[in-house]
């Protein structure tokens, strides 16, 4: 036998029992905001250009503009549509850009754990010094929106083999770590269980722009043939969760956001058909389904 996490059993898709989101929709849409923090001169971090010896100022000013200019834009484009977020927060945003932080909080926004910094990775670390690090970010997040978070994304989603424990210990209700499914499924975890909240890998502006190279316009067009051909498949089938992941120093930038504003006017232009939710909210709907509903339920 192959080796196995243990975590979820195999559900072939079309045997699912089907179900809806909010007011009917049979497809939910939620942007996954990342507030990434980078240590200056050390560390791991996304590259515009192979990086040098350090301090590499080059890749690690690309990364800083995010947070300096790309992500007020990000906001103001979410403004224009009225789209909620999902903000993957790295806790360092607190120390470093809190009137970023503070914007998102006043939009109203789901702040997630995103761990300290993505400078590093989580499963690199021991079992105990890993479960310092959920509990660092956790408390961080706690202590400034005042309750705590309810999903995590690691640095990287990076986890050891042993993370989906330490979340469910520490608190946390989903997952988006596991990129397995087009709809939420239950994991098992020692202390209980996590929801597996799809989180794209494919529209997503790290693999698309940064592993593929792709252009602006077509990350733009791959957001718009997602989810046009998605709303194809609900019609007559599962529901389905559409995730996508943007980070500011990507789309931030002016001739990329001109495009991503094409692609959400899209998005928006289907509002009546389609729930445009949060991560947080797709858990909220999926608690309260009838028992056996989502894959995995009675873990």
């Amino acid at each position: 036998m192959l080796p196995t996490h243990g975590r979820y059993d195999y559900h072939p898709w079309p045997a699912r029992r089907p179900y809806a989101w909010q007011d009917g929709a049979r497809l939910a849409v939620y942007l996954g905001v990342n507030l990434e923090h980078f240590a200056f001169g050390e560390g791991l971090g996304a590259e515009l250009a192979p990086g040098g010896p350090q301090p590499d100022v080059l890749n690690f000013a690309w990364r800083d503009y995010g947070n300096r200019v790309g992500a007020w834009r990000l906001i103001a484009l979410l403004d224009e549509f009225g789209f909620p977020a999902t903000v993957l927060l790295n806790s360092a945003m607190y120390d470093y850009a809190p009137a970023l932080v503070a914007a998102h909080r006043a939009r109203g926004d789901e702040i997630a754990g995103h761990g300290r910094t993505n400078s590093e990775r989580q499963s690199v670390l021991p079992e105990a010094e890993e479960r310092a690090l959920v509990a660092e970010s956790t408390a961080a997040i706690t202590r400034h929106e005042g309750a705590p978070p309810r999903g995590w994304l690691s640095p990287w989603i990076a986890e050891s083999r042993t993370t989906p424990d330490l979340l469910a210990e520490a608190g946390y209700a989903y997952t988006l770590n596991w990129c397995a499914d087009d709809a939420p499924i239950w994991m098992r975890a020692r202390a209980g269980r996590l929801l597996a909240i799809p989180y794209p890998q494919e529209v997503n502006d790290i693999p698309s722009i940064v592993g593929r190279k792709d252009g602006a316009e077509q990350f733009a067009d791959m957001i718009v043939d997602d989810f046009e051909e998605r709303l194809r498949q609900v019609e007559d089938g599962q529901p389905q969760v559409m995730g996508i992941a943007l980070h500011p120093y990507l789309v931030g930038q002016p001739y990329r956001l001109r495009h991503l504003r094409r692609a959400l006017a899209h998005v928006a232009a289907r509002r009546g058909s389609v729930w445009i939710t949060t991560a947080g909210g797709v858990l909220d709907h999926a608690l309260g389904l009838p028992a056996g509903t989502i894959p995995g339920d009675d873990a």
